[in-house]
């Protein structure tokens, strides 16, 4: 193998191309990225970076030097249009078309878009933080659409920077469906008490010059608009390469996807047979495993070995801090195994059938959680992780 191409250059395709080279990989490697700007960090952007607290020169995941020193045929700014699967190449917007001996497909996602944006946010690259950091402020008005982890966690940065904030959100409960209706009503009593104004049920019908036009009429006015109601993996390129394709790339337990071909990061849909159940995860500390993984694989057919990780996110919100670990996703029982709801201080654990599947901890420092996420790990029963002594919060 002597070739070996790595689309996406964020923090999958870059951990990819390290592990690449750490593991003794001499041969050509090239990494295409569609933004202009180096690898850089995407976490930042609705936290450190829309609040103006680091600088755009702080998020680069490598310095140049260690770049240069992987030795990287480096294709910035230019996006992949296609696949020749059976001629083992990629094309590019330019119009190059790229051999390749392996390949990683790391494209990552885009932001879900809604009808009549206009001038409407999305917050998924540096330049998307920038232009709407310059516009938040005492006196601005921002309405965000959607109450997942990204756009409350805008909401939260621009509240703290002055901002009137309105969040729309359709569900009853915000991030009921991932973490728990009872959790999901923590962290929106959160945005209730820094005064944003939150509304659950509303629907959107469409952004206008003026503001978010509600799906029963209403006009609520705003200055800026953020749509940050999800998003959907960049497959599109893909698209009658041979490879399947079904909200991400499909792959098997060692993630790939054909022979030679593996996806790694928010692309990819991979069988993770720790949980039993496919899954597709926009975390950074997944995209970052599953790109060293699959490079590992790539190099070493006949060594594979099945990517299963514990999942795992974070998410900061005014003074709180959020970590959890496990598939929550589909839990049956939600209980609180230590402090308190009412505190913000708090570890509650989750049940799918009769196993422990994962723990979020709001206010507790890291290591408070750590245990659980062994237990997740193991595959410990509920029974033997959580006992009876709580009662649950939540059974659907």
């Amino acid at each position: 193998m002597r070739r070996i191409l790595v689309v996406g250059a964020s923090a999958a395709g870059l951990a990819a191309a390290e592990t690449l080279r750490r593991e003794g990989y001499d041969g050509t490697l090239t990494l295409v990225g569609e933004e202009a700007h180096a690898p850089y960090d995407r976490p930042p952007l609705s936290k450190q970076i829309l609040s103006g607290e680091w600088s755009a020169e702080r998020l680069p995941l490598r310095a140049r030097a260690d770049l240069d020193a992987l030795d990287l045929d480096l294709r910035l700014g230019r996006a992949a249009t296609g696949l020749d699967l059976a001629g083992r190449a990629v094309l590019l917007a330019d119009g190059t078309r790229l051999p390749y001996d392996g390949l990683i497909v790391a494209t990552g996602v885009r932001p879900r878009r809604l009808p009549g944006e206009g001038d409407a946010h999305v917050l998924r690259t540096l330049d998307d933080a920038l232009a709407l950091r310059d516009r938040l402020g005492p006196g601005r008005r921002l309405v965000v659409v959607g109450a997942g982890f990204l756009g409350a966690e805008a909401a939260a940065v621009a509240r703290g920077l002055g901002t009137e904030v309105t969040l729309l959100e359709p569900a009853p409960v915000p991030l009921a469906h991932a973490v728990g209706e009872q959790v999901g009503r923590v962290l929106s009593q959160a945005h209730l008490d820094h005064g944003v104004d939150l509304r659950t049920r509303v629907g959107v019908a469409e952004v206008s010059d003026t503001g978010v036009r509600l799906t029963d009429g209403e006009l609520v006015a705003a200055d800026e608009v953020l749509v940050a109601f999800g998003s959907l993996p960049n497959t599109e390129w893909l698209e009658g390469g041979g490879l399947k394709v079904a909200d991400g790339l499909v792959c098997d337990e060692y993630s790939a996807a054909a022979p030679g071909v593996y996806g790694a990061g928010d692309v990819a849909r991979w069988h993770n047979p720790l949980f039993g159940t496919s899954m597709r995860i926009e975390h950074r500390t997944n995209a970052a495993e599953q790109g060293m993984a699959a490079a590992r694989n790539l190099l070493h057919p006949d060594a594979r070995k099945p990517f299963a990780p514990v999942p795992y996110f974070w998410s900061d919100q005014y003074d709180m801090k959020v970590q959890a670990f496990g598939h929550l996703r589909g839990h049956d029982e939600v209980t609180v195994v230590e402090g308190e709801l009412a505190a913000r201080r708090f570890i509650v654990a989750y049940r799918t059938g009769d196993r422990l599947v994962g723990a979020l901890a709001i206010g507790m420092p890291p290591k408070a959680i750590r245990g659980w996420r062994q237990a997740v790990a193991t595959g410990a029963s509920w029974h033997e992780a959580v006992g009876t002594a709580s009662p649950p919060l939540d059974v659907p």
